[in-house]
């Protein structure tokens, strides 16, 4: 069967089947690819390599074989980038490349079906490679011996052979006359082929390594040469510099504030160090490591302030709310001050972005008194990141977390680690594996970094994690930290912390005095100019307003004004308007949650003769399908109860929820989706200030949701001022500002039959 697929040309990269690689793109037009892959053609895309050096592609010069390759991850980097992973499956024959504009490559391929190899030619095939491959591992380093382990669990000679390239040191010409030859058994004999070559030339190698090696040891013989000559002039009263230095640092040594043990390896490291030649490749490695262990904090601490009230004071001039935060580190100060056996709480904060997670966290650190060190862990995916390498690596460093506790330049700082829900893991193993040992009170004690080698006690350490999407820390790291979740803000929130902190620090940064801006013009701005939980939105619209006030006045030689109430003449026409009560057939407010930040989404709904079809369009996942076709169920079984005319069921019905940029999952639409199919079945409308959350059963029963007080916030933004909430959810109202709760009302509801009488006005 031939297939339409998209192009991705790499230059001087050949993926094989079987081969992951991981790409990142900044551009539009490969986003849109990738994009395309995933919404029409199943993940699949066709890679093809392109190693001309010119850059100018031809599509003329593109190989006719190709790899169809299926993505398996993407991740959407805070810079922009996309980054994803793709996974080699088979071969594919193009038989034409299509160009539908200029920037983009589209395929019409034809997946290679290969020879079945006879079982017993298989067996001794299969036989032979492990035998020659054993031998090239053992006679040559350069290929990993977990490579046995991917091949043991096949049969599959093809996969075998593709899993041997992928692993072999061999160039991209190469690895392209593996890709275009389809006939297996020949791909066999050019990879043992290739196996001889390179062991005979390994074996060339280590003749060649015997003769440099005599040479060497001539040159040892010039360095015990050198030492005679510094003895005898120590003889006669000569000192060197490097004399000095040995001098320094045993005398910094001696100040130090560490472990017998600790202290006897640097002595060690040390005295290795005075007796090395300048020339040795480990001459520069060895002091750059006694630099770093001398200047650690090992028990270097800092005092905390005693004072609560002017703590208290501190955390609340810079940051409104975050109350939760805020009383949590007054009870582990006053349990401090009880017992100085109580250990520093490891928080997490959880919220949308733009709520002040990052920056309650260095104002901790300014209110008791500590350093502050922060590092971000979006996007890494190597453990060593976290760990360190080990110093026999070339360009060995330490881990992040003992680098931070160095730069902290004290042992108990608050230690902010930002964004720990978007860590991944790849073959260089797993960061969150890592951190378990950093982030578990029992463990941190004695935490071991590959490059000190030695154990550091960062049980003194008061680390804060942020995180967007609780739901993406893995459970076991989940579990060993203290959860504190960070809604969004109200309007008399966002008010407020415009007033009293975001215009004084501004007009400070500038430099002038403060300008007034009535809360009229402060509440437009966040109406009609931004749509966030947070507040980086509105502190730019504040901040260019106030830029654009400077720079008229001193443009026209005038004094800067005092106050402005015209928001248009400096931040242009709104963005956003009310949302209007227009009530139309089929279309319902549900309410979601994306990376902790409630929204209204529309569902909508849509029907018309055909064989009683379903179809859910919208970029929507298999759970959010499943509650769809729950929906429909219900409705088909009680279609009398809701006035519907049997006929009308045999429709074909069309259910959408707009915006396919963005992944809808979950099955907490499920009273809007029943909502919308109904009105759309009935020809019955519902006002568009509704909104609806919670998971509908087959039988009607209407289901607890998570994260009800993001959606309500979500909701209140946008103007929505009627909520139907699950009826195990009423207890969470409790955390809902007054605010919000004296603009909505909130009707909880345990039957979906409750709702339909509710708003259809059902008797």
């Amino acid at each position: 069967m031939d297939l339409n697929l998209p192009v991705i040309t790499l230059s001087n990269i050949v993926l094989m089947p079987q081969d992951e690689i991981k790409l990142e793109f900044t551009d539009e037009v490969a986003k849109g690819i990738v994009d395309e892959s995933l919404l029409f053609h199943d993940n699949n895309v066709l890679i093809v390599a392109n190693l001309s050096i010119d850059e100018n592609i031809l599509v003329s010069s593109l190989p006719k074989i190709g790899t169809l390759a299926k993505i398996t991850k993407k991740l959407e980097l805070p810079s922009g980038k996309v980054r994803i992973t793709l996974k080699g499956m088979r071969r594919a024959h193009v038989l034409e490349y299509v160009c539908p504009n200029p920037d983009v490559i589209e395929s019409i391929v034809k997946v290679f079906h290969e020879k079945p190899v006879p079982n017993e030619l298989k067996e001794a095939t299969l036989k032979k490679i492990y035998q020659e491959l054993d031998m090239y591992i053992k006679n040559v380093p350069y290929m990993s011996n977990s490579i046995v382990s991917l091949i043991s669990d096949t049969d599959d000679i093809s996969k075998v052979t593709d899993i041997i390239v992928s692993s072999m040191p061999i160039e991209n010409e190469k690895k392209i006359l593996y890709l275009l030859e389809n006939d297996v058994l020949k791909r066999v004999q050019m990879i043992l082929e290739d196996m001889y070559r390179e062991q005979q030339l390994y074996s060339i190698e280590n003749e060649i390594d015997i003769k440099v090696k005599k040479e060497i040891d001539n040159e040892q013989k010039n360095i015990y040469l050198k030492e005679k000559i510094k003895q005898l002039k120590d003889e006669i009263g000569e000192s060197s510099l490097k004399d000095e230095e040995i001098k320094k640092l045993k005398e910094k040594l001696n100040t130090l504030d560490c472990d017998i043990n600790i202290k006897n390896k640097i002595l060690y490291e040390i005295n290795r160090y005075e007796n090395m030649s300048s020339m040795s490749l480990e001459f520069n490695m060895v002091r750059n490591y006694i630099d770093f262990m001398l200047e650690l904090p090992w028990n270097k601490k800092t005092n905390d302030i005693e004072d609560l009230t002017k703590i208290k004071e501190n955390l609340d001039k810079d940051h409104y709310g975050l109350s939760d935060v805020k009383d949590r580190i007054i009870e582990y100060l006053v349990l401090k001050r009880q017992s100085n056996l109580i250990e520093s709480p490891i928080i997490c904060l959880v919220g949308p972005p733009g709520v002040g997670k990052t920056s309650i966290a260095s104002k901790i650190a300014e209110a008791i008194g500590r350093n502050f060190v922060k590092i971000s862990v979006g996007g890494i995916d190597d453990e060593a990141i976290i760990r360190g390498h080990i110093r026999t690596y070339v360009g060995a460093m330490p881990g992040r977390i003992i680098d931070g506790i160095k730069r902290a330049k004290s042992s108990n700082p608050v230690f902010l680690i930002d964004e720990i829900d978007k860590i991944s893991s790849s073959y260089k193993g797993d960061p969150n594996s890592a951190l378990l040992e950093v982030l578990d009170k029992n463990q941190n004690k004695s935490f071991k970094d590959n490059y000190i080698e030695e154990e550091y006690d960062l049980s003194d350490v008061f680390f804060i994690t942020t995180a967007n999407d609780i739901n993406s820390i893995p459970k076991p790291l989940r579990d060993r930290l203290e959860i504190i979740n960070i809604s969004g803000y109200t309007e008399l929130d966002k008010l407020n912390i415009a007033k009293y902190y975001m215009i004084p620090k501004i007009c400070k940064e500038y430099d002038i005095n403060q300008i007034k801006i009535n809360d009229a013009t402060i509440l437009e701005i966040v109406r009609y100019y931004t749509k966030e939980s947070g507040l980086r939105e509105l502190y730019r619209c504040i901040s260019k307003i106030i830029r654009k006030i400077i720079t008229d006045n001193v443009l026209n030689n005038k004094k800067i004004v005092s106050s402005i109430s015209s928001v248009s003449k400096y931040l242009g026409k709104r963005k956003y308007e009310e949302n209007k009560c227009i009530n139309e057939v089929g279309i319902i407010n549900a309410l979601s949650v994306n990376n902790s930040v409630g929204n209204v989404i529309k569902v909508e709904t849509n029907h018309y003769e055909g064989n009683g079809n379903l179809i859910v369009t919208g970029s929507v996942g298999d759970v959010l399908i499943e509650s769809v076709k729950v929906a429909l169920s219900y409705i088909k079984a009680n279609y009398k109860f809701f006035g519907l005319d049997k006929s009308i069921l045999k429709n074909d019905i069309h259910v959408n929820i707009p915006n396919i940029s963005s992944k809808k999952e979950g099955p907490c639409a499920g009273i809007a989706i029943v909502t919308s199919i109904i009105s759309a079945l009935s020809n019955r409308k519902i006002g568009n200030n509704m909104a609806f959350t919670g998971e509908v059963t087959l039988r009607g029963n209407i289901l607890k949701v998570g994260s009800l007080k993001e959606k309500i916030i979500g909701a209140y933004i946008e103007n929505v001022d009627t909520i139907f909430i699950p009826e195990d959810n009423v207890q969470e109202l409790d955390e809902i500002p007054e605010e919000i709760k004296n603009k909505i009302i909130f009707i909880p509801v345990n039957k979906y039959e409750d709702v339909y009488k509710c708003i259809f006005k059902q008797e």
